[in-house]
């Protein structure tokens, strides 16, 4: 996502507003006029106002409020899933970053993701594909671990549990692996989102994993892997226990959907 606008309308948006903008390498920050800030921003009065004169002028547009003020501001806008720009909605409490319009074709969903692994919320992507996808992936590896590597022991870890990688919905890791360089790769090759999981929630989490005394000892955290597949989903469990490869470590994990999903019927 290259030209993103993140906008917010109120005084406690104004802060998650303004660590967003600041993680971009291209963004525009725009903040209501009432909002008290020293933070250089675009200020604005209204918020459909201001979106018909941007909507298209970015790739990307993240609302810091709640997601009615934005369809609503978003209605006379709509014209295409192949043209309308990626939007994500982000609530002022910092929880989730929902992907609202264009979420394939505009790229919403990646950069829900995107925003989530910034900020730590958790990402809400409810497109068909990504539903009926259950499993997460969880990776950790040593510094300048390949992409092919990388894969070859996620597919192998696939195979231990007779399942394969269209099954996937996401890769995960922990954030001080966010920014190996073959495990983005690997995540681009694979077609698939990486979620980072904030370091702090896995030391804080009450889930049941391995913990292991040489990544205590390297990154500062009891584990990778498992907690990073247990963690960047909802309900999961473990269906993989952590396995080595070579410097790699790989857990699966299942999510168990509340409701199942099925084809509409005809009508």
């Amino acid at each position: 996502m290259k030209k993103v606008a993140i906008i917010s309308l109120s005084q406690q948006g104004a802060e998650i507003a303004a660590t967003l903008a600041s993680q971009f390498s291209e963004a525009n920050l725009y903040l209501h006029q009432a909002i008290q800030t020293t933070q250089p921003a675009l200020r604005f009065s209204q918020v459909i106002e201001l979106t018909a004169q941007i909507f298209n002028d970015y790739q990307g547009l993240v609302y810091i409020m709640p997601t009615g003020v934005v369809v609503r501001a978003l209605t006379s806008q709509v014209r295409h899933k192949l043209r309308d720009p990626a939007v994500v909605v982000v609530d002022v409490g910092g929880r989730w970053a929902i992907s609202l319009l264009s979420g394939h074709e505009g790229g919403a969903n990646d950069l829900a993701m995107q925003v989530a692994n910034l900020i730590g919320v958790e990402p809400i992507i409810t497109t068909t594909t990504e539903a009926v996808r259950r499993l997460i992936v969880g990776i950790g590896c040593r510094r300048g671990m390949s992409a092919e590597r990388l894969i070859a022991a996620i597919l192998q870890a696939l195979t231990m549990i007779e399942r394969s990688v269209e099954e996937v919905r996401l890769l995960a890791t922990a954030e001080p692996k966010q920014d190996e360089v073959g495990l983005l790769d690997a995540a681009a090759q694979l077609q698939r989102p990486l979620r980072v999981i904030k370091a702090q929630e896995i030391r804080t989490s009450y889930r049941d994993f391995q913990v292991s005394h040489f990544v205590q000892a390297q990154v500062n955290l009891p584990a990778v892997a498992e907690p990073a597949a247990l963690l960047a989903g909802r309900y999961t469990q473990l269906i993989l226990n952590k396995q080595t490869f070579n410097g790699i470590t790989v857990a699966i994990a299942e999510e168990n959907c509340m409701w199942s999903v099925s084809a509409p019927a005809d009508v």
